[in-house]
């Protein structure tokens, strides 16, 4: 099989974004969202939650569905903030913006927990990103930041999807755990839990087509991170 052609980021969810589900669809979404929502406070009342990297706004519901006061969702997708934008807030604040990760137009320490979910991986650069997070989360708020395992793309895993009927991949960077602890602690955030989460074989559907060595590795690298409280 012919591999599919890479696409940036922005030219991939323009195409997919209508075909998109609004929940984890795969199994290796599922999976990484079990871990992160292992991570999340079970109770988010009176709390700001940013959903960074939002997409059809996955994280938001179920921070709102947690208690959340107020949500915001960051993407940049137009084509998927349409789908966030969406998103049932029962009456809570919800805000969504185009921007870049690098780049968001928030105020400092807006967020008391930032969540962002299989959005690293799509830049190259993985400080600056992570320092952008840092800035939007208040002092001693929690990160819950995911992305693929580093595993994936050393064993030729592509992010891949169908579209119109022709199959596509998204350009993705590997982030070596190495990576993450030294842009970590070059911002002082500490790293309190990593979690590597596995395929659950019982939700793989049959007959599905794929790399029977995913059942022997971890899919995903989650994160929760603590912004250092500012001293006295």
């Amino acid at each position: 099989m012919s591999l599919p052609p890479v696409l940036d980021p922005l030219a991939a969810y323009a195409l997919w974004a209508p075909e998109y589900p609004a929940h984890a669809h795969n199994p290796v979404m599922q999976a990484e969202e079990r871990a992160m929502l292992e991570l999340m406070p079970a109770d988010l009342t009176g709390l700001t939650v940013l959903d960074a990297g939002c997409g059809s706004g996955r994280y938001m519901r179920h921070a709102l569905r947690r208690g959340a006061t107020r949500a915001a969702g960051v993407d940049l997708s137009p084509a998927m903030l349409q789908r966030a934008a969406a998103v049932p807030s029962g009456g809570a604040p919800l805000q969504v913006a185009q921007a870049r990760l690098t780049a968001l137009p928030l105020p400092d320490a807006l967020a008391d927990l930032t969540v962002c979910g299989l959005v690293i991986g799509h830049l190259e650069a993985l400080g600056p990103a992570l320092a952008e997070l840092r800035r939007v989360t208040r002092p001693g708020g929690a990160l819950l930041i995911s992305d693929i395992h580093p595993i994936g793309p050393a064993l030729g895993w592509l992010r891949d999807f169908k579209a119109g009927g022709k199959r596509y991949a998204v350009r993705h960077t590997q982030h070596l755990y190495s990576h993450w602890h030294a842009a970590c602690a070059a911002l002082d955030l500490a790293i309190e839990e990593v979690r590597e989460p596995m395929l659950d074989p019982t939700r793989i559907p049959d007959g599905a087509h794929f790399d029977r060595v995913a059942l022997e590795v971890p899919v995903a690298l989650v994160f929760r991170l603590r912004r250092r409280p500012s001293p006295p």
